[in-house]
């Protein structure tokens, strides 16, 4: 029984990052769990209701919206580590074992600060040391499945997610969520979620030809914020305003209106 550990969505100009945190014997896993990247749409789906249906296991699932992605007072590779950090906070008991998916090009470094988040040392930054859970409730909202607790809310300052007693032990490894089956089986949860998060998005945008997958080098996903700036002036809400993107749509839209004069 350890904890696997990944994330979805960290690259999109559209949309969330979703952290998911599997806590499970990986006897007790289906069969076909995978990287979700090698899993079709549908069995990802039903890896993901199986999971969560399964009294063995733990899911939490970890939310970091646009608005906190252009906070100028954090950067992706930290919120990265805060949303793992907040998954696993709420499935982990003491001296759990925890594998991530490791999202820093130095593997040792995103280890050494995700157990600093997971165990309560780690604050904003590497250089400003701070309370782990008041960091984490700025940043970042999770869902959890599988204790005997009821669902924690990062977002509510009341419900903070408290640090595991004791010790945690925590290895990241690039690559870890083709190798391994627990941290495979977080990848397929953040992935579903992160689609269903991109489905809402779509269907609040029914005056445009969809929105795409949000990766700046999707078609769909540009033509969307192009239309977007043309009609309102400036990015929609489910936009990471600070990807340049973002700005390079604004630039050429202002570019274009002072071409009608």
């Amino acid at each position: 029984m350890y904890i696997g550990v990944d994330e979805a969505g960290k690259g999109p100009v559209l949309g969330p990052m979703i952290a998911a945190a599997v806590r499970a014997d990986p006897a007790d896993l289906p069969d076909d769990v995978d990287d979700s990247k090698r899993v079709a749409p549908a069995r990802r789906e039903a890896i993901d209701a199986e999971l969560r249906g399964r009294s063995t296991v733990r899911v939490a699932v970890a939310t970091v919206e646009p608005a906190a992605i252009d906070s100028p007072e954090t950067d992706m590779n930290t919120l990265t580590v805060l949303a793992q950090a907040a998954a696993v906070r709420s499935v982990a008991d003491p001296e759990d074992r925890v594998i991530a998916d490791a999202g820093d090009t130095s593997e040792n470094r995103f280890a050494r600060r995700l157990r600093d988040h997971v165990i309560g040392e780690g604050g904003a930054g590497d250089t400003e040391p701070s309370d782990s859970a008041t960091v984490l409730q700025r940043f970042v909202a999770v869902e959890s499945h599988g204790r005997d607790t009821p669902e924690r809310s990062a977002a509510d300052p009341d419900e903070p997610i408290p640090a595991p007693k004791g010790t945690v032990d925590v290895t990241a490894r690039h690559g870890a969520d083709a190798d391994d089956p627990v941290v495979a089986a977080a990848s397929v949860v953040a992935k579903v979620v992160r689609d269903d998060r991109m489905a809402a998005i779509d269907a609040a945008y029914p005056a445009y030809d969809g929105v795409g997958s949000g990766y700046p080098s999707d078609p769909t996903t540009r033509r969307f914020l192009e239309a977007y700036v043309a009609d309102h002036g400036d990015v929609p809400d489910c936009a990471r305003r600070s990807w340049s993107t973002c700005a390079d749509v604004l630039a050429a839209n202002e570019q274009a209106g002072l071409g009608d004069f």
